[in-house]
């Protein structure tokens, strides 16, 4: 367990706190990520992380919200980096699906809706939203528009990073099936228009 002795700036106890919350996510899915286990692994005392999160919903939404602009952000990078070529649809496949499950947003979304905190998607909604208006600009509409594709993608990997292993062996398929499925599905209108 790693402890934050010296005294930090606001934004940086924030963030160490957020750091944290996040390995916890990571290691041991979204119900470590409580304020006392934070607190304990950075060192700092129950009250502290209240002043900066508010609760520990608080500490999750900006979890939450953390990790989507960190994911939006790569993905952006991604996309805007191969253009004017056409993007390579398992690479974004594999970022939007490694963002769900290996990262552990798709776990925390879900947990905390299950728990009552029906806010947590909104940083999720926001930051697709801007994603996909930023990825339309100049864009020639396609035989499916990237609302659509989107909105595909988001479900099947969210879907995937819940269901997809134990989905996959009961079926008989290989674990990354879904990930090919929606590649499939993304390069269908490249295809289309080629």
């Amino acid at each position: 367990m790693a402890t934050l002795r010296k005294r930090l700036s606001p934004a940086d106890a924030r963030e160490a706190a957020l750091a944290a919350a996040q390995a916890l996510l990571i290691e041991a899915g979204p119900q470590a990520v409580t304020l006392k286990a934070v607190g304990g692994r950075i060192g700092r005392t129950h009250a502290n992380l209240l002043h900066h999160f508010g609760s520990a919903e608080g500490l999750q939404l900006a979890l939450i919200a953390r990790m989507t602009s960190d994911i939006t952000a790569t993905i952006r990078d991604a996309l805007l980096l191969d253009r004017p070529a056409e993007p390579d649809p398992r690479r974004i496949v594999d970022l939007v699906f490694d963002a769900f499950d290996g990262g552990g947003a798709g776990a925390l979304a879900s947990w905390m809706i299950l728990t009552g905190n029906r806010d947590a998607l909104d940083p999720i909604l926001s930051a697709v939203r801007a994603l996909v208006e930023d990825l339309a600009v100049g864009v020639e509409p396609a035989c499916r528009p990237i609302q659509d594709e989107t909105l595909h993608l988001v479900l099947m990997a969210l879907g995937d990073a819940l269901l997809g292993a134990p989905m996959a062996r009961a079926l008989s398929l290989p674990r990354d099936r879904a990930r090919a499925l929606a590649a499939t599905m993304l390069a269908a209108p490249l295809a289309a228009n080629g």
